[in-house]
């Protein structure tokens, strides 16, 4: 919509997707038996002066792609006459093709589609036949109503059918998410792809073009399924994607991955989480290894930001309570070294029951090496845009010049450039406020 010249509604902007759009240099881990370490970084508020920011960043173990396990992919392509647009199926085609040279030769292809009705194009075929695979897909032509529901069952028949164990075996679901025939209720498709995610086969949503594009239903069904929901406008895009972090999209090392911070009373007055409003965890449900959660893939970043501010700082929100305990108690609850106490919980693709990483946020951030620096300016610049386009509620003065120049300061070598088209989409965001 930016590149249009609009800016795009409030609600239709997700904070944690765009500061998790950029791939971050955070400390890798050495080994894939502990998948990942945290890296917690506490900066200053460039928005709100007297508050602070927690930065919590993760970045999964890395594999090539001769180690990683084989796959089984069912590509289950919506070909309803809804996608007659270059920017939906033919763009999708095209999409699917370049996932194939990020394959392995012994990895197998299925190609289900669905339009007034369900039905498969080509049985499960091994990448080495690759111009067999893209004979099939260049053959798709739209038509017909959508009968979404009855093309996930079979996508995921053909899926349990050819079965790898000790593999991947995933649907990926390219669409414009316009379902309109069949199960069409979130809840019972939800239901449906939990189930599955059970046996071991999970999904992941391409969303194509607009108009019909549901983003609430791929979020559900992705989440569900334990897979990504991405949003694919350009090659580019899903070169980005399904080349370049083709691992990330379809290799687990860790499930079920659950973040929780205590945060101190000695030393916190206020906290908020920015952004994941979709993806809040009960805290009894921290600990209770039958709740599903996110999937980390292998060299995937994950980044959560926190807004916090010290107490005795002249930034409080909220007036002070008429009858919160004195200081002396609040220090004596927690230590005033500390700003809080992160815990993450993660399981490891084969296991059932989950593992424990811990570590105090402390009140200064020491010895950061200056990568990780950069890394904190670059992400703090993303949620400052991201909280603009949301409506600006708690980012105070903060304005598009202010994190244009942030960013900029901040985008490091930037080899593909995806950190440049943020700044222009910045300054796209800018005209398109003034009009």
């Amino acid at each position: 919509m930016l590149n249009e010249g609009a800016l795009p509604p409030q609600d239709a902007v997700r904070i944690e997707e765009m500061i998790n759009y950029f791939d971050y240099v955070w400390p890798k881990p050495a080994t894939r038996a502990v998948p990942f370490e945290p890296t917690v970084v506490v900066s200053d508020s460039p928005w709100n002066k007297g508050k602070k920011l927690v930065h919590i960043g993760i970045k999964g173990y890395d594999m090539n792609r001769d180690q990683a396990p084989d796959a089984n992919l069912v590509l289950l392509l919506d070909v309803s006459g809804s996608m007659d647009s270059p920017d939906k199926l033919p763009l999708a085609v095209q999409s699917m093709e370049l996932l194939l040279s990020s394959l392995k030769p012994t990895d197998t292809v299925a190609i289900v589609v669905y339009a007034g009705a369900a039905g498969t194009v080509l049985e499960p075929t091994q990448v080495k036949d690759k111009q067999k695979i893209v004979e099939a897909l260049r053959a798709l032509t739209p038509g017909g109503s959508t009968a979404g529901a009855e093309g996930i069952e079979l996508a995921y028949q053909l899926a349990e059918k050819h079965f790898r164990k000790g593999g991947v075996n995933r649907v990926l679901l390219a669409t414009d998410g316009d379902f309109n025939v069949g199960i069409a209720g979130t809840q019972e498709l939800k239901s449906f792809v939990e189930r599955k995610r059970a046996k071991g086969i999970f999904l992941s949503v391409l969303g194509f073009g607009e108009g019909n594009y549901r983003d609430e239903l791929a979020q559900a069904l992705a989440q569900n399924g334990n897979g990504v929901a991405v949003y694919i406008d350009t090659l580019n895009e899903a070169r980005k994607v399904l080349v370049q972090e083709s691992s990330g999209s379809l290799f687990t090392i860790a499930k079920d991955v659950k973040l929780q911070v205590e945060f101190n009373p000695a030393t916190v007055a206020e906290y908020r989480l920015v952004g994941y409003e979709t993806r809040a965890l009960k805290r009894e449900d921290f600990n209770n290894d039958a709740v599903d959660a996110g999937d980390v893939g292998a060299g995937h970043t994950v980044t959560a930001l926190y807004e916090i501010t010290p107490v005795g700082s002249s930034a409080m929100s909220a007036d002070p309570l008429r009858y919160t305990p004195d200081s002396a108690a609040r220090e004596a609850r927690g230590s005033i070294r500390e700003y809080g106490f992160l815990k993450i919980r993660y399981k490891l693709p084969d296991e059932d029951v989950s593992k424990l990483l811990q570590q105090p946020i402390p009140l200064e951030s020491r010895d950061i090496p200056s990568v990780v620096q950069r890394e904190v300016r670059f992400s703090t610049a993303v949620a400052g845009f991201a909280q603009l386009l949301k409506g600006g509620k708690y980012t105070g003065k903060l304005s598009y010049d202010d994190v244009i120049e942030a960013a900029q300061a901040a985008k490091g070598d930037d080899p593909l450039g995806y950190r440049t088209e943020f700044v222009q989409l910045v300054r796209m965001a800018k005209a398109a406020k003034a009009m």
